[in-house]
């Protein structure tokens, strides 16, 4: 990264700040367990079910809607993640990058997916908030992060220069969304889940953690010639 070229910082929250685990095990396990115990179906049969309904609403705004599943399943779908929320945690060398970015006197920037109530019950148990500038969760701008009118519009609000700006996210789709939209520094987070292996990506700049960003100095011209 050329970090004396970079003023934003645009930083994903799950599977790139926070081990997508929590995520994962929500909604395939912990939820068709409940959701099959209400409608006296066998866990995978529940699964099955739950699977179709995800795929029907993928890169939309319902897929993080709490309140819209909350409807659709007739589940306390806050209340639940709640419930297992002793396994939120931060991806490694994440308070490290942050500080990183501090030091270097970087805008930081929370952008995520994640419904406001999601967002409200990680940010409490990771303790990253202090961090960020601003916390903006694609629900506020009407678009998933996948759509280049997402950017658009978080470019009008937030007002940074797309030359000079990094953002991070695991998911490709998302990245190439910013990249239409002209976001010059992009970076793959090839491990967002702490039980699944690294899967890099050629398209972008993979790293399976943020060490691999942070240079030795807080100078970066010195750590450059260095």
């Amino acid at each position: 990264m050329q970090w004396q070229k970079i003023s934003t910082v645009l930083l994903d929250m799950d599977g790139t700040l926070l081990d997508k685990y929590f995520d994962d095990y929500f909604w395939e396990e912990f939820l068709p367990q409940v959701y099959g115990k209400q409608n006296n179906l066998q866990e995978a049969e529940a699964q099955k079910v739950l699977y179709r309904r995800y795929r029907s609403v993928e890169k939309t705004l319902l897929w993080t809607d709490l309140n819209y599943w909350t409807e659709e399943l007739d589940l306390d779908i806050i209340g639940l993640k709640k419930q297992i929320a002793h396994l939120i945690s931060i991806n490694p060398h994440v308070i490290d990058f942050l500080q990183f970015l501090q030091n270097q006197q970087k805008s930081i920037y929370l952008v995520t997916a994640a419904h406001p109530a999601a967002l409200d019950i990680k940010m409490s148990k990771a303790g990253l908030s202090g961090y960020f500038q601003q916390m903006i969760c694609a629900d506020e701008l009407g678009r998933p992060k996948e759509d280049v009118q997402f950017w658009n519009s978080l470019e009008e609000r937030l007002g940074f220069e797309r030359q000079r700006t990094l953002f991070a996210d695991d998911n490709v789709n998302v990245l190439n969304a910013a990249r239409s939209h002209g976001i010059r520094y992009l970076v793959h987070i090839a491990k967002p889940s702490s039980r699944q292996p690294a899967r890099y990506c050629d398209e972008f700049t993979s790293v399976s953690a943020f060490d691999e960003l942070i240079v030795p100095s807080a100078d970066p011209i010195t750590a450059r010639r260095n």
